[in-house]
């Protein structure tokens, strides 16, 4: 009869937040295995010290490399993988044998653990079992008195070994996070953090629940002082507060065509950093709430309203997010806010612009790949401009042979607009050209259709559309399933 396999999960540090079964597994078990460095000195025996007897075998499972290089021909990784290889043969040994292992594991064995490697190696064969342990995360949060996640919020668990612009994205974006394995990381974590807009929050823990704990403000920690077995920590925000600034800024943000899934990281960012989110409420609505964040819902019709609000909020402090759909700078809400914060009593308010998915590229994107070479973007509302430019544009476009995307096409006041640009079209385009006709891309009724010019209904286009009208190199074609793809050329034919 083979022995048994167990992982198990130490806590963090201190000996008394081990586990009734774990040390009941320690004491049944005939081999007790533990990594450790090249020094010989293992933090997991350390921690299950007291609970190993003398007649124990034991197997000090000792890392070939940690942080310094190595000639092994695989470099790190194929260091690593013969290790682990080397590691779980000589404890299939012992279980071949009909011996007992307990593999001893820091925090909890399945959780950023070296035991993961022994286990996927034999949980095949061999009969196994985890004994779960207290991680770190939790005892940070313990030791530091802090609610890590309330409520809705979304808890990110990070490794400070990514790399530093994927940090600051994570960061920006996540309500509460820990970021593991600090020591020759932490600059890096610093940075992303001071990018992410999150360093004033972030806490510091080092060795939690061990005899040589340290708290602290992580912006006040010397980078020479960061042990790995340390976290960063960004708690709750709930009950936070926000800081009180002599001059805030106003971000102009895009949330793309639909929904969460269509926003940038950077955009994410900046909505959780905001004080202030000011927007026309069907937008507002697409995002999340906040603890402790202010909600400025308003028509649509009222952009101009609405950027100076925004920049009025800016000058007492606040951190304003300007929310807009598609991409701001597109016929949008960026333009507005640029203008009235061109005026004298503005200029000192900062402005940024963050980009967003598009209408047309969304739109684009589910029907194929029309905008694939020179395209215009046109609006057909002459509620800003009158009718004669749009038309006059039309008809250059048109004469030019580019794609067209045509937005704000119709509406319940503009009824005559398609038509009328369809009658402009087909003065230079065939019949035949493909023609997307894209409703709510991304929402619940979203629908996307290829029709030709000529056969195009008018009666079928409201606001929630938009247009996408092909040029003469534009191809559609019939894939095995049905469905129709529509694509643009990126080389055009010499004359």
């Amino acid at each position: 009869m083979s022995g048994k396999l167990y992982g198990v999960g130490l806590g963090p540090g201190d000996p008394s937040l081990m586990t009734v079964r774990a040390v009941e597994v320690i004491a049944e078990a005939d081999v007790i295995a533990y990594h450790s460095a090249r020094h010989g000195r293992s933090i997991a025996r350390s921690i299950a010290a007291q609970y190993i007897r003398e007649d124990h075998i034991e197997e000090a499972l000792v890392y070939p490399v940690t942080t310094e290089t190595t000639d092994h021909p695989g470099g790190y990784e194929g260091a690593m993988e013969e290790f682990y290889a080397e590691a779980s043969a000589r404890l299939a040994s012992h279980l071949d044998a009909g011996r007992t292992v307990a593999v001893l594991a820091e925090g909890d064995p399945l959780f950023y653990g070296s035991y993961m490697h022994m286990h996927k190696r034999l949980v095949d064969r061999y009969d196994t079992e985890v004994i779960p342990g207290i991680t770190s995360v939790s005892a940070a949060a313990a030791r530091l008195g802090a609610p890590l996640a309330e409520g809705e919020e979304v808890l990110t668990i990070l490794p400070g070994t990514l790399p530093e612009e994927e940090l600051t994205a994570r960061l920006a974006t996540t309500d509460a996070a820990v970021v593991m394995k600090l020591g020759r990381t932490f600059p890096k974590v610093r940075r992303a953090l001071e990018s992410a807009g999150r360093l004033e929050e972030a806490r510091y823990v080092e060795r939690a629940t061990m005899s040589k704990e340290r708290l602290a403000e992580l912006a006040d920690v010397d980078a020479e002082s960061v042990p790995y077995f340390s976290v960063a920590v960004l708690p709750s925000q709930v009950d936070a507060g926000r800081p009180v600034r002599e001059r805030g800024q106003v971000v102009v943000v895009g949330t793309g065509p639909a929904g969460p899934l269509w926003l940038t990281p950077e955009t994410r960012g900046a909505l959780a950093a905001a004080d202030d989110l000011v927007g026309y409420t069907t937008y507002l609505n697409r995002v999340p709430e906040r603890p402790g964040q202010a909600r400025h819902g308003s028509d649509n019709r009222v952009e101009a309203e609405r950027a100076e609000f925004a920049l009025q909020l800016a000058r007492k402090g606040r951190r304003v997010a300007v929310v807009s759909g598609g991409d701001p700078g597109v016929f949008a809400m960026a333009t507005a806010v640029l203008e009235a914060a061109s005026r004298p009593e503005y200029l000192d308010v900062p402005v940024r612009v963050l980009p967003g998915v598009t209408a047309a590229n969304a739109a684009a994107a589910r029907a194929g790949a029309p905008l694939g070479h020179d395209y215009a973007t046109i609006s057909l509302s002459d509620r800003l401009k009158p009718w004669e430019v749009i038309a006059e544009r039309l008809q250059a476009a048109a004469s030019a042979d580019l794609v067209l995307a045509l937005y704000n096409p119709g509406s319940r006041s503009r009824t005559w607009q398609v038509g009328k640009a369809q009658e402009l079209l087909l003065e230079h385009r065939a019949p035949e050209t493909p023609v997307v006709v894209a409703r709510d891309v991304g929402g619940p009724d979203e629908r996307v259709r290829i029709v030709r010019l000529g056969e195009l209904d008018p009666a079928e286009v409201d606001m929630r559309t938009i247009l996408l009208v092909g040029s003469s190199q534009t191809q559609v074609v019939r894939r095995a399933d049905g469905e129709e793809i529509v694509w643009t050329p990126r080389r055009y034919p010499e004359a």
